[in-house]
């Protein structure tokens, strides 16, 4: 058997390995790790998130610093790198600076590290109104960013209600990048599938007396606009708001913040909001998933709105998988500096 067969077997047996930025809870971590790929590295600046992280998985742990403070000799060499980039910047409902917020600037540190570790393929997530951000300027930067570097990408936006079974409203834009050309024109993002779960499977008959509205002042304003069992609210600061399309709305980072956006419902016992494990499971996280005990409802409402939907990034994240393991990487592919990148 000659090198090139061999390493082609290898290849094909072997784990892709992934660095995991932004890792918030560690939703894409856990999409990856489903599709069998192996974590090498966690980054993320919240230490409220590392407690849920490190509850949750093995090594590595989740190394919580400044992207921008860490050096770039702590993170090994990885095939992937998979992260949601911060995306209050380019938020419909964030003050949409662009790049001319700090969060939105991080977007060039992971160019950066592409340009300095040169892995096989990387997948970002960010909000869908990324795209039109500042007339479509954003997108055009970062798109041409990533072609600079030498890699091709494809951009999709995807729904956790079409593309993951999960009932929940959720666009997020992904954009995947390859290296390899043939690589990235063999890559597809996953199709729409059947809806076949309903949230009422994922919510509890009761739930802590707190969650309950019953003897809260905001009752009586909200009493006359729940009626349904089969419908999931919003109340939004001054009026209740019904999902009509029989899924939960998308969760925010703000949920629980300032006494609106958490989702409601009404049951036999009355109406009440959603609890953190619910918003968890609604985001495609198991039922084995462990919340700590000594953080906030409002920072797990935070950390639930904050993640991505487990179930998308595994279908993802298995369309990675089958194109690595296709054609192997041009090793005379060169990498281009980031010498017109702006710096805000």
């Amino acid at each position: 058997m000659n090198k090139k067969t061999l390493s082609r077997k290898m290849e094909i047996k072997k784990a892709f390995t992934t660095i995991d930025l932004f890792a918030g809870v560690g939703g894409m971590r856990l999409g990856f790790e489903q599709a069998g790929f192996k974590t090498l590295f966690a980054n993320d600046f919240n230490q409220k998130c590392k407690n849920t992280y490190d509850l949750n998985f093995n090594e590595p742990k989740l190394y919580v610093e400044d992207l921008w403070k860490v050096n770039l000799k702590k993170i090994p060499s990885f095939d992937v790198l998979v992260g949601g980039f911060p995306c209050q910047a380019f938020s419909i409902a964030g003050n949409q600076k662009g790049f001319n917020d700090v969060r939105g600037n991080l977007f060039f540190r992971l160019a950066e590290i592409l340009e300095a570790k040169t892995p096989k393929a990387f997948l970002l997530e960010n909000v869908k109104n990324l795209k039109s951000h500042d007339e479509c300027r954003t997108f055009m930067v970062i798109e041409r960013t990533l072609k600079n570097l030498g890699y091709n990408t494809k951009h999709q936006i995807l729904n956790s209600m079409e593309h993951g079974d999960t009932p929940q409203n959720r666009e997020r834009i992904f954009i995947a990048g390859f290296l390899d050309k043939d690589r990235a024109d063999a890559f597809d993002f996953p199709e729409k599938i059947p809806l076949t779960k309903s949230f009422r499977e994922l919510v509890a008959e009761k739930a802590d007396s707190k969650y309950y509205y019953n003897d809260k002042p905001l009752y009586e304003r909200i009493k006359k606009d729940i009626q349904s069992e089969h419908t999931v609210y919003q109340w939004r600061r001054k009026y209740v708001r019904a999902n009509k399309k029989g899924v939960v709305p998308t969760l925010t980072a703000n949920m629980g913040r300032g006494g609106h956006n958490v989702p409601l419902i009404k049951n036999s016992i009355g109406v009440r909001k959603l609890t953190p494990r619910e918003c968890f499971l609604l985001q495609g996280f198991p039922k084995n998933f462990r919340l700590p005990k000594d953080i906030s409802d409002s920072e797990l409402y935070h950390q639930a709105g904050n993640s991505v939907t487990v179930p998308v990034i595994k279908r993802i994240a298995e369309n990675i998988d089958s194109v690595l393991r296709g054609k192997k990487i041009n090793p005379q592919l060169t990498i281009s500096a980031l010498a017109y990148a702006p710096r805000f």
